[in-house]
């Protein structure tokens, strides 16, 4: 009975490290489900989907956790084997038989334990303030988030005295509707640079401010060469009018899922 005991430690044992492996993923950005399915890949060594692990592969905090799971999950695998043989090696038929009775009891007992949405909220939180006073692992993954690596970017434009930007509000300019985002501004106040971080909508745009952007790439290249008049007006409407289509394109893809 002590080598079934052991096998059924073993499965426990390996439960929580996969539980805990995908707190500390979901720490660093990941989604709860992406996060879950990589520690339960990592530890069982099955590999991972193409689009995936090179999220996780490409983080340096990511890699070392997929690390560990995979070195720990080696040597679950080892011990489940190990003990599994010593569990029915040797035995009589009706012995094997009430010790696979008492396995499968075991069993379906680990699986209602690694099932419940209790247990899971529970062991989760309690993983996370542990993983929160004892490690530096909450670190975002900002590419990710903002969605650098899918057509978006934050850039910096210089404004010139024939930008079109120049001289106006960013409610007058109404850079949102282009999909826009004024993350900040660096203007030059008494020979010193100033950064004045998410301006209001009455913050004038000034020649020589350098502005951070947030949105997509193209829309951003495009507003960095438009220049003041009637064409630089004419483009600002078209931009809109993208993004309009964009948007209804996107919420069309929405209502299909």
């Amino acid at each position: 009975m002590i080598a079934l005991i052991s096998l059924l430690l073993v499965i426990l044992f390996s439960i929580i490290v996969v539980r805990l492996g995908s707190v500390a993923l979901k720490m660093t950005g990941l989604s709860k489900d992406v996060a879950v399915f990589q520690a339960q890949s990592a530890f069982s060594g099955v590999g991972f989907t193409t689009s995936e692990s090179e999220i996780v592969v490409s983080h340096p905090v990511r890699r070392r956790i997929i690390r560990i799971l995979m070195m720990l999950g080696s040597a679950g695998l080892t011990s489940a084997m190990a003990t599994l043989v010593l569990t029915f090696i040797g035995k009589s038929p009706q012995e094997m038989l009430y010790r696979g009775l008492w396995l499968l009891v075991g069993l379906v007992a680990l699986y209602l334990f690694a099932r419940s949405e209790h247990i899971d909220r529970y062991m989760s939180k309690l993983f996370e303030k542990i993983l929160d006073k004892w490690t530096t692992i909450r670190i975002y993954d900002y590419e990710q988030l903002l969605g650098l690596s899918k057509g978006y970017t934050i850039s910096k434009i210089r404004v010139k005295e024939d930008s079109w930007l120049a001289g106006k509000t960013l409610k007058e300019l109404e850079l949102e509707r282009e999909g826009i985002i004024v993350l900040g501004i660096y203007r030059k106040v008494n020979g010193k640079e100033r950064y004045m971080g998410a301006p209001k909508p009455s913050t004038r745009i000034e020649v020589g401010d350098l502005i951070v952007c947030y949105g997509r790439e193209d829309a951003i290249i495009e507003l960095s060469k438009r220049l003041k008049g009637i064409k630089g007006d004419l483009q600002h409407k078209r931009a809109i009018e993208k993004e309009r289509i964009r948007e209804n394109i996107r919420r069309l893809q929405r209502g299909f899922v």
